[in-house]
């Protein structure tokens, strides 16, 4: 788990260093995305290192997926999207599970389809960097809807 980015990201947040942090949940952590190329982008992070969901102890991973509804509820509340995308990944360095989020809206891509088709020099550009500013209002947004549902 050295090398795992996701337990690295974990890491940092424990240690009030992750300014993307939302909120600690019982069974994982709620981030926005460091690129808001579709903004309100959120991930979900697991406590757990692992990578399958059947890896984990059913009660924890029915609290897990639970979780991660209210999240994307709490997206939809403070982001107003068109639509939702949602994918667990758990793959590259560490192989540890998380939820993306995308808030999807009508034209927000040059052709319909995933996030991922979109070449990785637009998705990551510095220009989709939040400020210090718009990430404090992001983060306000989503917290507020979270209490609504926690």
């Amino acid at each position: 788990m050295n090398d795992c980015q996701v337990c690295a990201r974990i890491g940092l947040t424990v240690e009030g260093k992750n300014r993307y942090f939302v909120r600690e949940l019982e069974t994982g952590y709620v981030v926005l995305g460091d690129y808001q190329r579709f903004p309100g982008y959120t991930l979900f992070l697991c406590k757990q290192h692992a990578t399958e969901l059947h890896q984990l102890e059913p009660e924890f991973r029915s609290r897990f997926l639970m979780e991660m509804a209210t999240v994307s509820e709490a997206v939809w509340n403070a982001f107003k999207p068109d639509k939702l995308n949602y994918e667990l990944l758990g793959q590259g360095k560490g192989v540890h599970m998380h939820w993306h989020i995308f808030p999807r809206r009508a034209g927000d891509t040059p052709a319909p389809g995933p996030v991922w088709k979109l070449d990785a020099a637009e998705m990551y550009n510095e220009t989709f960097l939040p400020d210090d500013e718009t990430l404090a209002e992001m983060r306000e947004m989503l917290n507020r809807e979270l209490d609504k549902l926690l």
